[in-house]
């Protein structure tokens, strides 16, 4: 039964090869769809699932109010902790962010680009496997514990247990070699213990939020219990205290100021739904993972749904053959498994193209997405085989009942006809192949008009023809007079760098045009309180980006008081602080400082044109005393002629003397800007590729059922062409249903367009409004495919031979 299964199966491959190409590539695409977006999902998933204390384990999320939720706590609470709530088993600071310095040893050395500072009881929390020495003695305040490929690196086939190191400017011993047994939001190179000096500066300051927080619960169902514990601990050591100090009520005092609230995010979801980017290996996109599953999964079905519609088109070639079948003894039951059987083989002959379609482009998507997803994994086949039995069950079981129910007599006769039902059931499935089209096409439409936006929107700063130098600034705070030896290493390479032949400026700052500052702070003025960007910087910075004032002046180094007292703020401040000329007034910074505002800066994006743009308040580095040590970024206007003879000799004087342990690391202000709004633009190039699949899957689908319902009506074409129909009624009367199919499928469309792209339009702080205009163009380009197809389907069956379908009448 089989072999003779097989055999007709071959023989219709043979001879409908147009039906079985599109059968196998339409699924193939929505296969190979569904697979980049699983592998995408099983990544970003694996996150954390390799480590047991997933669901003890809590990273602490501060939210002071007016949009300042931080991922960091302050150094008194931890041991507030341990005092006061016995829910609470351990916990441990570290930074949220990785280091990055030189490790010697003998005559190697090489750069460690991740490295975390945290406590001793570290691998509590991350149980990497250690190689080489414990985990519980591997850190103390000397010590350092590196990766097994870091090992590897530097000491090659050497033990490297007990040996000294140089990291940075401080000497180490090696007590420990881990490996890493999966994703973690924590993949350090490295390991070391010199957080323990910066919590004892501030370990009675519970307003300073400096460093990351991780807890651990005896039981996870405590959270809410420590959460609200936590909350009562800040109340009562700021809020509480501050209102006795203030003089004011307590509901004046947190009416103006608010209290201090903290979230705990669960180690396994800190990945995907954390609220802040605040850890090492960054905050995976939700929303961008639900979408391109969701699209995927769109994609999928409409293939099945093309699958199906193809197959039963197709059908009305073999009804005598399972008319004849039946007459020999064949049962329904019978017909039905040989038509999934031939489901069975198209589907894994579709599956097989999907897996040549994904290992060829996994290299590029691995690159779109900065990964490195493998398909080699456990999970990933258990999927597979997942997809393989859904798509034959959904593709194969309609089309065969469809044929099975087929009646002897009637299909031997040559009368084809079915019921309503089964009809309306493939126009409903092309109705909806329609509008997932549609939204596709008007997703595609809107998205592109959102990057255009953002892309060519004001930024408030010229980044053309700039150099962005990565400036190490290595300091050692317990060397005595180390703040003034960095401010004259500073002006030695400032110096040195304006004698480079083609360089016009060079100013230092403490952020990263498209990367944001390193800083946050409050400042006050009169009863009112923000939150405030802190940015130092040299003089000569906004001539360098062309920053326009609205009030006021910028800084000068011809003013003795603009290096000590003396800030400009941007618009956003300014509205803030609600002062309708703020020139010459002052601000208080740091609970008792008092800066004077000297002039007022145009809005300028920092952080992105999709964020809102924050307020700002930028001062010479000299006013804030300990400023210098957070500026590692170096700005240099360079003459467009001298470009590269510039970066050339700019190269040349960081090896031979600025930086030679460090690799010389630069970019341009408008691409490293670029950078930050990437993640879009690429979504608007995946939403682009799968509007060009799910359009060609579509047409596919039309293809069948046009073909399919103007073959069952030939009969009646001949007739009526015989009896004198003109051939424009008929091309009327056979296209109409189409064009009706075409306006459902928009109608279906539109209000999930609409609210889905508008709430995708939400993550902009700058946003495009939806217009009727993506909406008619969406309707227009479809309908003008639909009519192409069926008005060239219609005018074969009208110029058909009429004899052929009238002989045996």
């Amino acid at each position: 039964m089989i072999h003779n299964w097989l055999s007709l199966y071959l023989y219709h491959l043979k001879h409908n090869k147009i039906f079985n190409v599109l059968n196998i590539l339409g699924l193939s695409l929505g296969v190979a769809g569904l697979i980049f977006a699983m592998l995408y999902w099983n990544d970003e998933h694996s996150y954390n699932a390799w480590n047991p204390n997933k669901e003890n384990v809590f990273f602490t999320v501060t939210d002071l109010g007016e949009d300042k939720v931080w991922g960091s706590s302050s150094a008194p609470l931890g041991p507030a902790l341990t005092a006061s709530v016995p829910q609470v088993k351990e916990y441990c600071y570290l930074t949220g962010w990785y280091e990055s310095d030189v490790l010697k040893y003998k005559e190697k050395k090489i750069v460690l680009s991740k490295v975390t500072d945290a406590q001793n009881n570290f691998f509590n929390f991350f149980p990497f496997r250690f190689i080489k020495g414990s985990s519980s003695t591997a850190l103390n305040p000397n010590s350092i514990a590196i990766s097994e490929s870091i090992a590897k690196a530097i000491f090659g086939d050497e033990d490297p247990l007990n040996k000294q190191i140089t990291y940075g400017d401080k000497n180490l011993v090696v007590k420990g070699v881990y490996s890493i047994k999966g994703k973690s939001s924590f993949e350090p190179d490295a390991v070391i213990n010199a957080i323990g000096a910066k919590l004892k500066e501030t370990e009675t300051r519970w307003g300073m939020f400096s460093f990351g927080m991780l807890i651990k619960l005896k039981n996870p169902a405590d959270a809410p219990l420590v959460r609200e514990k936590i909350d009562a601990l800040y109340y009562e050591n700021t809020v509480k205290k501050n209102i006795a100090e203030s003089g004011m009520s307590k509901e004046e005092y947190i009416t103006r100021y608010g209290v201090t609230k903290v979230s705990l995010e669960q180690l396994k979801d800190l990945r995907l739904k954390s609220k802040v980017n605040d850890t090492a290996e960054g905050r995976g996109n939700y929303q961008f993972l639900l979408t391109m599953m969701g699209l995927s999964l769109l994609i999928l079905i409409i293939s099945i749904v093309n699958y199906s519609n193809l197959a039963t088109a197709n059908a009305i070639k073999r009804a005598k053959e399972v008319g004849i079948r039946k007459i020999l003894g064949a049962s329904k039951n019978n017909i039905i498994r040989q038509f999934i059987f031939e489901t069975v083989i198209t589907t894994s002959f579709s599956i097989l193209c999907a897996l040549m379609i994904v290992e060829i482009s996994l290299p590029y998507y691995n690159i779109f997405l900065g990964k490195n997803i493998e398909l080699h994994e456990n999970t990933f086949y258990t999927q597979l085989i997942a997809i393989f039995i859904i798509v034959v069950l959904l593709a194969g079981i309609f089309p065969a009942v469809y044929v099975a129910k087929f009646e002897t007599i009637k299909v031997l006769r040559g009368n084809f006809s079915r019921s309503k039902k089964g009809i309306w059931l493939r126009n409903a499935m092309l109705v909806l192949q329609f509008a997932v089209a549609f939204f596709f096409i008007i997703g595609s439409y809107i998205v592109h008009q959102q990057i255009k936006y953002v892309t060519t929107k004001d930024l408030g700063f010229n980044g053309k023809q700039i150099v962005d130098v990565y400036y190490r600034n290595p300091y050692n705070y317990r060397e005595e007079g180390y703040r003034q030896k960095m401010s004259r290493n500073y002006s030695r390479v400032k110096e040195q760098m304006l004698k480079i032949r083609g360089v016009d400026e060079v100013a230092i700052s403490s952020f990263k045009i498209g990367g944001g500052s390193y800083q946050q702070s409050t400042v006050s003025y009169k009863d009112i309180s923000i939150a405030i960007q802190i940015m130092g910087m040299d003089f000569e910075l906004p001539e360098i980006l062309k920053l326009e004032t609205v009030k006021g002046r910028f800084l000068s180094k011809n003013i003795a008081s603009d290096t000590i007292n003396s800030v400009i703020i941007n618009e956003t401040a300014a509205k803030m602080l609600n002062e309708a000329n703020p020139i010459n007034k002052y601000i208080t910074y740091q609970e008792d400082k008092k800066l004077k505002i000297v002039g007022v800066v145009k809005d300028f994006h920092m952080f992105g044109p999709n964020i809102k743009i924050l307020p700002m308040m930028l001062f010479q580095y000299k006013v804030e005393n300990g400023q210098l040590q957070n500026c590692h970024e170096i700005y240099v206007k360079v003459a467009p002629e001298h470009m590269e003879s510039a970066l050339a000799g700019i190269e040349k004087l960081w090896v031979e003397e600025v930086d030679p342990d460090y690799a010389f690391n630069y970019g341009f202000v408008d691409k490293n800007f670029a950078r930050s709004y990437e993640n879009y633009v690429q979504q608007r190039n995946v939403f682009s590729l799968l509007n060009v699949v799910v359009i060609l899957i579509s047409l596919f689908g039309l293809f069948a059922l046009a073909s399919f319902s103007i073959q069952r009506r030939m009969k009646e074409i001949a007739i009526r062409k015989t009896l004198g129909a003109d051939t424009i009624l008929l091309l009327k009367e056979l296209t109409w249903q189409y064009m009706l199919f075409c306006i459902l499928g928009f109608i279906i469309a539109l209000i999930p367009a609409w609210i889905l792209l508008d709430k995708w339009l939400d993550n902009f702080a700058y946003r495009i409004t939806i217009s009727y205009a993506p909406f008619i163009t969406g309707f227009l380009f479809l309908l003008a495919l639909t009519l192409i197809i069926v008005i060239s389907k219609a005018y074969a069956a009208t110029n058909a031979n009429v004899l052929k379908y009238l002989k045996y009448e």
